[in-house]
């Protein structure tokens, strides 16, 4: 019996995209130190669980051998009842992030004549912006913030030609924290022409307490090529269960409907994000704790000479620039994860409260401090 030599292939190979996209680095794990309680501050998650009803709605839930709806009927038709819009007008996603992917999918990354489309964003922003928009296949256009971690608006608006296919408004804006105006949006808005999909990414909405913030429901109200993203991670405290959701008019969601991932949210999921809406109070108290333990952070940090930007969500930003390996490292020593943007500075999440204090002492005994504002 011979044996056939196997046919020589050159090695599978990826789109070639994929070797130049950025990789997401999610937020580490804190460094175990004997003697200290360690605590992850790397990821924006939110330290307290969810509420009662959540993880009862979790235990009851024993269907996982059946398929999901694949529309997330229960979940749309409560969203409907507590955002007062239409439930056709909403798409879930697994989380903001899976609703993005979807809506680039569906209005981005077309190649005519070897033109590709364009996605507008301020950088740095939500680190996912790059690596999901080139995979959708489209180009990014990355517009630097202001000093103060803010969006330049003017520069955005300014970067919109006529192969710009969407735009996505980070606010608050991660990882710096300032938020965007209702104001300044309605202006921005003026500027860029009707057939643009303007994306407000309002992930972090629940945290906000600005009054002059831009209001993404009331924003998809009066603009057609306006869509909102939201998300149970945060506020919600559900990032494990993966459920978010977009808002936009029928003429944009008829379309992500034919683009959107089916089964993409668990049953699991859909009960937990009910009766999460359900008992909504519930989840503002513990939000509020968290804004307070926010606040706390920011002013003493502002006592210490911190040059900081507004934070607005839940986690404050430290413009470290070359310095930021260095906090970062000193942070894992006292068994503290913060994420750390090479070059460009620190991320913090508000965590526990021992945590939280832990970090404010970091920053008290850091020597580079106040020089960096």
């Amino acid at each position: 019996m011979t044996t056939q030599n196997p046919v020589s292939h050159d090695p599978v190979q990826p789109r070639t995209i994929i070797g130049r996209m950025p990789k997401y680095a999610a937020g580490k794990p804190p460094t175990e130190v004997p003697g200290l309680t360690a605590f992850k501050l790397s990821s924006n998650e939110n330290p307290l669980p969810p509420i009662p009803a959540v993880l009862d709605a979790i235990r009851e839930q024993v269907s996982v051998n059946r398929y999901p709806d694949p529309l997330s009927t229960k979940l749309r038709n409560a969203l409907a009842g507590f955002l007062d819009v239409p439930a056709d007008d909403i798409v879930t996603g697994a989380g903001s992030l899976g609703a993005l992917t979807q809506i680039l999918a569906t209005f981005a990354g077309e190649d005519v004549d070897g033109v590709q489309d364009e996605v507008v964003y301020a950088w740095r922003s939500f680190e996912a912006y790059p690596i999901v928009v080139q995979t959708a296949g489209a180009l990014p256009v990355e517009v630097p913030l202001l000093a103060d971690g803010r969006h330049d608006l003017d520069a955005m608006a300014e970067a919109v030609n006529e192969r710009t296919s969407v735009i996505l408004l980070c606010t608050p804006n991660n990882p710096t924290g300032p938020i965007l105006t209702q104001d300044e949006v309605e202006a921005f808005i003026a500027k860029v022409p009707a057939n643009v999909l303007i994306v407000i990414d309002e992930a972090y909405q629940e945290f906000v307490r600005d009054e002059n913030a831009v209001d993404g429901i009331k924003t998809y109200r009066d603009h057609a090529n306006v869509v909102v993203l939201r998300t149970f991670s945060k506020a919600h405290g559900l990032a494990n269960l993966r459920v978010g959701y977009s808002v936009s008019h029928p003429e944009v969601t008829n379309f992500l409907r034919v683009g959107a991932t089916m089964f993409a949210v668990s049953s699991l999921a859909e009960d937990a994000a009910v009766a999460s809406l359900a008992n909504y109070d519930q989840v503002v108290e513990r939000v509020q704790k968290i804004v307070d333990e926010r606040t706390r952070v920011v002013d003493a940090l502002k006592e210490l000479g911190w040059d900081i930007p507004r934070a607005e969500g839940n986690f404050v930003w430290l413009p470290l620039g070359a310095n930021t390996a260095e906090f970062v490292e000193l942070a894992q020593a006292r068994a503290l994860s913060v994420r750390g943007f090479a070059g460009e500075g620190v991320r913090v999440s508000i965590g526990e409260v021992e945590a939280n204090t832990r970090f404010v002492d970091l920053c008290r005994n850091y020597p580079k401090g106040s020089s960096l504002s």
